[in-house]
């Protein structure tokens, strides 16, 4: 008799998260119920923060006159509208930038001025990798690019065919290098600046050194990417997708498009985007902004691209709604992922959480502090792929648990953007890589090959970025 193998699927990341409100909802029957002191302090820039006081840790009562701190059925199913509307401020502000940029992206400038830059370099061959990957990186540090260059895989890989490279090259060019920008986010609105938020950070205080990782990262994936495309133009038979790209080279040489008519009124929406981007930088070092004024200079962007793009009113509004769809997964996860949260608040056991880790972790340098935050979200992310969704999830319990162990909640956040980058770089749960190793005909396998040098050398950068971080 023969034995069926059981296939197993990762969950739906909807459902995963469900399922941590029912196992959070548990906890609150098993862990003991408790709670800090807390007490206001006002910061040398002049601002109020709650803070937690060292030492003050006590039990309560799970049943007494004000109720009952065990989280039931109905709170469980209560857990996810209570949590997106405690999150409201979060899912409007990755709605709004959503829908600009579905405007943005809808005129075609940011397509069509990518592609024309590398044709014009295409005779100059080696040169379109240092140049495309810094622009990929910086708009994945930005504003979080990620699954807006996925029009560009079949251009770049018929591109790389014609410059003598191979199909892992145009992969590695574009989403290595918006994962690479992911990594060292500077004020991703996806990552860093909803991190920040939740964690009570505001105006990015340590912009400088993000800045400065940023560049790190993006140097060794671009200098990596050119000794791997100089190497397998020199010795075709050394590339993983050899036999791959024998079958497939003619099929994407003949979808080559050559006839990429870059205007003015592109050149003038690039502009914008890069004004904006200096505006909102600008903001956030010199004004503190957040994401109402954040959210409002996108929306600006979007509104003056669709104008100049000659889009009409009715033309916006279409791509508005069709960016917001794209951004509605996220902006949902965000809510569900507070609604944890909430049970957990609700049963009185972060604090006592807090407790006990910040007991196991007493004593630990600094640097090994950040590196098993480090470690921890790598296996977060693997679950919870979304970088919005994982900041929402993480950072109300790891902000607060640096305040007890003495870090500060910047290298929390560094932690948090290291690991999530890091994991989406090498896992099958990511949408984005996925859809782009289909495009190339690429098998998982064969991207894992082709990164692994890579990747210890960025894990160990990133591990020494986030304890530089602890001590500034």
């Amino acid at each position: 008799m023969r034995i069926a193998k059981i296939k197993w699927a990762m969950p739906h990341c909807y459902a995963l998260i469900f399922f941590i409100i029912i196992l959070v909802a548990l906890l609150t029957w098993c862990i003991p119920s408790g709670s800090f002191d807390y007490h206001s302090v006002t910061l040398p820039g002049g601002e109020t923060k709650t803070l937690v006081i060292p030492g003050s840790y006590h039990l309560l009562d799970k049943i007494s006159s004000e109720g009952d701190l065990r989280q039931g059925i109905a709170a469980v199913l209560a857990a996810p509208m209570e949590g997106i509307i405690k999150a409201a401020d979060v899912v409007a502000f990755v709605l709004i930038v959503g829908g600009a940029f579905g405007i943005i992206l809808r005129t075609g400038a940011i397509e069509r001025g990518l592609v024309a830059l590398a044709e014009r370099l295409a005779g100059k061959g080696i040169l379109v990798i240092p140049i495309a990957m810094t622009l990929f990186s910086l708009g994945g540090a930005t504003f979080g690019m990620s699954e807006e260059v996925i029009p560009l895989y079949a251009i770049f890989i018929s591109l790389m065919f014609a410059l003598g490279y191979d199909s892992m090259t145009a992969i590695l060019i574009l989403f290595l290098g918006t994962q690479i920008g992911y990594v060292g986010a500077m004020t991703n609105p996806f990552s860093v600046l909803i991190a920040q938020g939740v964690a009570g950070i505001q105006g990015n205080p340590q912009l400088w050194l993000r800045a400065i990782a940023w560049l790190v990262f993006t140097l060794l994936a671009i200098a990596y990417t050119m000794w791997y495309a100089h190497r397998v133009k020199r010795t075709p038979q050394k590339s993983p997708v050899y036999e791959n790209d024998c079958r497939n080279r003619e099929q994407f040489l003949s979808i080559q498009d050559t006839s990429v008519h870059f205007s003015i009124a592109d050149r003038v929406i690039i502009i914008a985007f890069v004004l904006a981007l200096a505006v909102i930088s600008w903001g956030l070092i010199t004004r503190g902004w957040y994401m109402v004024e954040i959210g409002s200079v996108f929306l600006a962007l979007g509104l003056f691209s669709g104008i100049v793009g000659r889009m009409g009113i009715s033309g916006m509004a279409d791509s508005f709604v069709e960016g917001c769809k794209e951004f509605v997964y996220a902006a949902v996860v965000i809510g569900l992922a507070r609604g944890i949260l909430v049970v957990a608040e609700n049963g009185r056991i972060i604090d006592t959480l807090l407790f006990g880790l910040s007991e196991m972790l007493e004593g630990l340098p600094q640097y090994a502090f950040t590196t098993l935050m480090l470690l921890g979200h790598n296996v977060i992310t693997f679950f919870v792929p979304s970088s919005s969704g994982e900041a929402a999830l993480t950072m109300p319990v790891l902000a607060p648990l640096g305040d007890l162990v003495g870090i500060n909640k910047e290298a929390m956040v560094m932690a948090y953007q290291f690991g999530n980058g890091l994991t989406n770089l090498v896992s099958p749960t990511g949408g984005v890589l996925l859809a782009g190793l289909s495009i190339a005909r690429i098998g998982f396998g064969q991207w894992l090959k082709a990164i692994a040098p890579l990747f210890p050398v960025l894990w160990i950068v990133s591990a020494a970025f986030a304890a530089i971080s602890a001590w500034v």
